[in-house]
């Protein structure tokens, strides 16, 4: 079951708690079990209300990752930049704008870190119903969900390492070795670098991005028009 599923199920139980008791008190009973019963019923208040903070921030999580997916399936990457009209090739595209987007979030003020964590639920849940669908089998989809998830940390993490480090050719090296995975020739050293260079702007364009609004669900990808930002 996914968070979200939980969430949804707490706020379903504590509302049938609620609903309980309002047809005791019509019916005359309810008075005294809901005077004995005050403690327990603000404990389920505050179960209630943080199902819901938690089904929001789900929610907010889910609409983020599906920008994100909008923004790796831009024909730009494709047809322009070469990146492998593939599973692998969108998977890796989806993947590095999913990596900026957490690093975005992650790093800043409640509920940044949970905000980047629904976000990283929502890629992997929908990467299992895509396996699924696929017809791959209940027993492979764990491990195929799970090697997806190293790949992913993997990449985030060279991304990160060489945005932090302000180092556009190692950034451009971890592009090559995996989006194209490891070719190297004239062409696609020069798509991975503009392709670098639209990370870095698209990074520093998140960066300006009000948590607010992340919060809310609504993020604004650059795709192209980043380059126009580029050092």
């Amino acid at each position: 079951m996914t968070r979200l599923a939980l969430a949804l199920c707490l706020a379903a139980r504590a509302g049938d708690i609620f609903g309980d008791q309002d047809r005791a008190r019509k019916t005359g009973a309810g008075g005294a079990l809901h005077a004995a019963n005050k403690g327990q019923n603000a404990n389920e208040g505050q179960k209630l209300m943080v199902g819901w903070r938690r089904g929001r921030i789900e929610r907010a999580g889910f609409a983020l990752y599906n920008r994100a997916v909008a923004a790796g399936r831009e024909t730009f990457f494709y047809e322009t930049l070469g990146v492998p009209d593939t599973l692998d090739g969108r998977f890796d595209l989806v993947g590095l704008h999913v990596a900026l987007l957490i690093r975005r979030l992650r790093h800043d003020v409640a509920p940044g870190p949970a905000l980047a964590q629904a976000v990283f639920d929502a890629m992997f849940s929908d990467m299992d119903v895509n396996l699924r669908e696929l017809g791959v089998g209940d027993l492979s989809v764990g491990k195929r969900v799970r090697a997806m998830w190293e790949a992913f940390h993997g990449r985030a993490r060279a991304y990160e390492t060489a945005l932090d480090a302000a180092d556009p050719a190692a950034l451009s090296a971890a592009l090559v070795r995996n989006v194209w995975r490891g070719r190297e020739t004239i062409v696609i050293a020069e798509a991975a670098r503009h392709l670098a260079a639209l990370t870095r702007a698209e990074d520093t364009h998140l960066a300006r991005q009000g948590l607010a609004a992340l919060a809310a669900g609504e993020v604004n990808f650059r795709g192209p028009a980043a380059l126009a930002e580029s050092p």
